[in-house]
């Protein structure tokens, strides 16, 4: 009997443990189910940054953007990839004037292509107008898959020899949309004098080491604007 106790005695804290564990793992699934659902809406403070914008989603899926601006968007950044059809860009560039959007034109770099190629998409696709954004370049996808290999220095050339193109072409400065992965590989932020552009969903970004220009604030913001959620993004002046 006296043993009989002892084990009870023993099962007592441990039934009580895994009762706390059990909580536990409640509570941080139920804040995770309130933070993704939270995020699917959630904007940065109007009154912290007043100028709001967002990057259009790359799909072929409708686009209403007089919809985008009546939710609180100024500007909109339009991707394009090598494969994006010229007539269905050409639309939504006129759609998005037509909505009284500030536009602008984001193109991917790709580290596997030679930057005279990728120039001339954008000399193709973009007029020389004075009016719009200043051109970006994303700088996300790194050269790891690229057949036959680059290296990291032919990557960093290429892509000085692209901005200077692309500048060249629009007049204007770029701006660089980096990711912490591209720029833990190859530290533009340091090595490139240029505006640029942070993504970090709700955190502020700090991993470029200087002051930012854009931040993208919320990669999936589900709106009205478009059955594929759009990436939010603001402007620190």
């Amino acid at each position: 009997m006296a043993k009989g106790r002892r084990n009870a005695g023993r099962k007592g804290p441990r039934r009580w443990l895994l009762r706390l564990v059990a909580l536990a793992v409640l509570i941080g699934l139920a804040f995770a189910g309130w933070l993704w659902w939270d995020m699917r809406e959630w904007r940065p403070d109007e009154a912290l940054y007043p100028e709001q914008g967002a990057v259009a989603p790359a799909g072929s899926g409708a686009i209403r953007f007089e919809t985008l601006k009546a939710i609180g968007a100024r500007f909109v950044y339009l991707p394009l990839v090598a494969d994006t059809s010229a007539p269905a860009f050409a639309a939504r560039f006129a759609q998005a004037q037509a909505a009284g959007l500030e536009v602008g034109v984001v193109l991917e770099f790709d580290p596997c292509l030679p930057a005279d190629r990728q120039s001339g998409l954008f000399a193709q696709m973009v007029p020389r107008d004075s009016t719009l954004l200043p051109p970006a370049i994303g700088l996300v996808r790194l050269a790891d898959g690229c057949n036959p290999a680059v290296s990291d220095a032919a990557v960093e050339s290429e892509l000085m020899t692209l901005i200077n193109q692309i500048e060249m072409h629009s007049g204007a400065a770029a701006i660089l949309r980096l990711s912490p992965a591209f720029e833990a590989r190859h530290n533009t932020a340091t090595a490139l004098a240029r505006d640029l552009w942070l993504m970090r969903d709700r955190a502020r970004p700090d991993y470029a080491g200087r002051p930012w220009l854009l931040w993208s604030a919320n990669s999936a913001l589900v709106t009205a604007a478009s059955e594929e959620p759009v990436e939010w993004v603001v402007v620190q002046k």
